[in-house]
């Protein structure tokens, strides 16, 4: 039996043929690297202090990234599934949606079939699990509060858009976050041994970057995602109340810096330089919301969210440096 979606799948040759392999990646968004700088915010806060620590935990943190990229992988992979089934893909990109690129989408594309995209899902969630496992095992440190934290990261991200489909509950944007915190602080749990309110400030700033980036897809995917009931801020509210949504993340953002700062958590100049960041969002806002222009403030949230994880860095290795005198 022909589902809607496949009835609506693009034709072969409305989109130019491309290998298997490089339909794989798409189908894996590993064009899209935004959380996997976690482990490098992490051991940025680590290594400059303990030096001696780096042969440590060099390895596991090297098995905790490649887990992540299997993990992502399968999670997004599950996700285009879902959505593929349910038509918010093909609304999304679709004919009529010329700034979305079909080949992101490799099932609407039609170069993946459904039976392809489930088997490479349960695949990398597979090596993803292994990878995981085995970080821990060799780490030089196991809280039990980061071996609980990692493992409940792996179950509850195949269920983002699949299986519990969580996203598809309320949840969506809290995931986007959450998924970025947890990064950060496991990969910190297993080389540090030890819990950091600075490292968890880090880990919601680093967070909030992709969500910041996610909250403008969904302005732009409000269409798709009420047609399938996906509750996204963006679905459920009007434009102005949207807006107001996203204009409260970008303040917040600026203000969990200032707070950490004036209250000691953080370094008094932390604020200071995470300035860069408070520029770019405004800009962003302004285009995304003033401007009308959706999905280039979309990218300039990717800039902002790569200039933030470089002085997240910047800010570890000069707090160490302070320290060390």
């Amino acid at each position: 039996m022909t589902s809607s979606a496949e009835a609506h799948t693009f034709a072969a040759g409305d989109i130019p043929a491309e290998s298997k392999l490089r339909s794989y990646a798409r189908l894996g968004k590993l064009d899209v690297y935004d959380y996997y700088p976690a482990i490098a915010v992490a051991l940025s806060a680590v290594l400059p202090a303990d030096g001696g620590a780096a042969t440590a935990v060099l390895v596991p943190s090297a098995l905790f990234l490649l887990g992540s990229v299997f993990v992502i992988m399968s999670m997004v992979a599950l996700d285009d599934v879902t959505g593929y089934r349910d038509g918010s893909d093909i609304t999304n990109y679709g004919p009529d949606d010329p700034l979305r690129n079909k080949r992101r989408k490799p099932l609407v594309a039609g170069t993946l079939t459904v039976p392809e995209a489930l088997r490479f899902a349960w695949v990398t969630a597979a090596v993803g699990a292994v990878l995981w496992a085995a970080a821990i095992q060799t780490a030089p440190h196991r809280p039990t509060w980061t071996v609980v934290l990692i493992a409940a990261l792996f179950v509850v991200s195949l269920q983002y858009s699949y299986g519990l489909k969580i996203s598809y509950h309320g949840f969506q944007e809290a995931f986007i976050c959450g998924l970025g915190v947890a990064m950060v602080m496991g990969a910190y749990g297993l080389a540090a041994g030890r819990f950091s309110a600075f490292l968890l400030v880090q880990g919601v700033l680093f967070g909030l970057g992709p969500l910041m980036f996610g909250v403008y897809s969904n302005t732009n995917d409000v269409a798709g995602d009420r047609s399938v009931g996906r509750p996204t801020v963006a679905a459920l509210t009007s434009e102005r109340g949207n807006a107001v949504f996203v204009g409260a993340l970008s303040a917040a953002e600026f203000l969990l810096g200032a707070v950490a700062s004036a209250t000691g958590i953080a370094p008094w100049w932390f604020v200071a330089l995470m300035l860069p960041v408070t520029a770019l969002r405004t800009r962003q806002y302004l285009i995304g919301f003033r401007t009308g222009d959706i999905m280039r403030a979309r990218r300039i949230g990717f800039t902002a969210h790569r200039v933030g994880f470089v002085l997240l860095i910047a800010a570890n290795l000069i707090d160490a440096a302070g320290a060390a005198r």
